[in-house]
């Protein structure tokens, strides 16, 4: 069944004012596929039915999962891989180069979903550097991959994933059905809800800021909006890490691109961010 023009155009609506995720045209199946399940606990035969109950009838918390069911993305660990090289290999050793006295490195991971990149993170300099102590500040819009994240536990088809074997011998413990993360790796990180659109998370100033396959589903007013509250609260000299399709170029000059092997990173400049 197709969806209809006016279903689509109430949930594109209803996700870009909440999210300022771009909802495009040609997305139909995508709200298609991720509202039926949501339909059917409802009792509803089809995603217009429920869209039509929810605009008779609005409901808050009704639309909240509207919100989270469209907005929230598929993750892995060590996603794409080359960040995490690039963070450890170039990132932290530039940022200890730079101030011999670092002993705590106070990281923004932005949208995290249930939690692989933070922990990624946090695996992967425990490898790298672990003299350093690590204060990951973690947020996503959803509160429902919040709790999973928070909660550590992951399932087998998570954990095949991208998960090397050497760290899932490390740090996760097999309970029941599932694998639980060590709490070494686990207090490192702080899970909180966050708007992008909003207020920055208290945690900061940060020395990285992971924002990773987010402004590709942003329009350009906001991807400048948000670069700009992340400079508020990236130490000068900092580090952005951004997904393999995006760039500060062209968006914010406040931001220099910095080739690192195969990859690019994004610093502060002081100077242009004043």
């Amino acid at each position: 069944m197709t969806l209809a023009a006016d279903t689509f155009t109430f949930v594109a609506d209803l996700v870009r004012k909440r999210s300022a995720i771009q909802l495009e045209p040609g997305k139909e199946y995508l709200v298609e596929s991720r509202l039926l399940p949501l339909a059917r606990e409802a009792g509803i035969v089809g995603v217009d039915e429920y869209v039509r109950s929810l605009r008779a009838l609005p409901r808050p918390l009704e639309y909240e999962r509207v919100v989270d069911a469209l907005t929230t993305n598929e993750t892995s660990w060590f996603r794409d891989a080359t960040p995490f090289q690039a963070l450890s290999r170039h990132v932290v050793p530039e940022l200890q180069a730079e101030r011999p006295a670092l002993r705590t490195l106070r990281i923004w991971s932005a949208a995290c979903s249930t939690g692989q990149e933070p922990f990624s993170i946090v695996m992967a300099l425990l490898e790298s550097a672990p003299e350093l102590a690590v204060n990951i500040t973690a947020t996503d819009l959803s509160e429902e991959v919040l709790k999973r994240a928070g909660a550590g536990k992951f399932s087998q088809l998570e954990i095949n994933r991208g998960l090397p074997a050497a760290m899932l011998v490390k740090h996760f413990t097999r309970v029941g059905i599932e694998w639980e993360l060590s709490q070494q790796v686990r207090r490192a990180v702080t899970f909180s809800r966050h708007n992008l659109l909003h207020a920055p998370p208290a945690g900061g100033p940060y020395d990285i800021v992971f924002l990773r396959n987010v402004l590709i589903y942003f329009d350009l007013a906001t991807k400048q909006e948000v670069l700009r509250r992340v400079q508020a609260v990236v130490r000068p000299g900092g580090f952005l890490l951004l997904g393999g399709a995006e760039t500060t170029i062209g968006v914010d000059n406040a931001w220099e691109r910095v080739p690192v092997g195969r990859s690019s990173v994004y610093r502060l400049n002081a100077r242009r961010a004043a």
